[in-house]
């Protein structure tokens, strides 16, 4: 009786931590598109896995969200290099160049540490990121 009420508390609180807001396709119609000089970086986090590792994501020197479990933030920023990051007992780092008009994709990884996991950021496929992200909700960081 108490493993299973464990095992209940355990999965509350996986969740108690994950996105609330409106999901990808209730919020993308509201979403401007992608003004003519500028790209969009797209970030999300698909899983629950690892609910209380909430990093910062910073995108160059700036803090643009967090990693939010199953939710989902976008950024416009004009063409040039970015270096997006996440840090928890280890940084992990994403470079990449944006153009105009273009939409990138960064899910946010839950990976295995020490003392902590990790949220690792990977560049996926536009095909790749547009699935995933449709399972999201999104943070408002504002």
């Amino acid at each position: 009786m108490k493993r299973k009420l464990l095992i209940i508390l355990m999965a509350v609180g996986s969740l108690a931590g994950c996105a609330s807001g409106p999901s990808f396709q209730e919020y993308s119609a509201k979403i401007a598109a992608i003004p003519e000089t500028q790209g969009r970086i797209y970030v999300y986090r698909k899983t629950a896995f690892g609910a209380a590792i909430q990093p910062k994501v910073w995108l160059n020197d700036q803090v643009v969200g967090k990693a939010v479990p199953q939710g989902f933030f976008f950024i416009d920023r004009p063409p040039g290099k970015y270096e997006l990051r996440t840090s928890t007992e280890a940084t992990r780092i994403l470079k990449f160049n944006l153009q105009p008009g273009e939409e990138k994709y960064v899910r946010l990884e839950i990976k295995f540490g020490i003392f902590a996991g990790h949220v690792k950021p990977v560049l996926v496929d536009d095909d790749v990121g547009k699935v995933e992200i449709a399972k999201t909700k999104f943070v408002d960081e504002g």
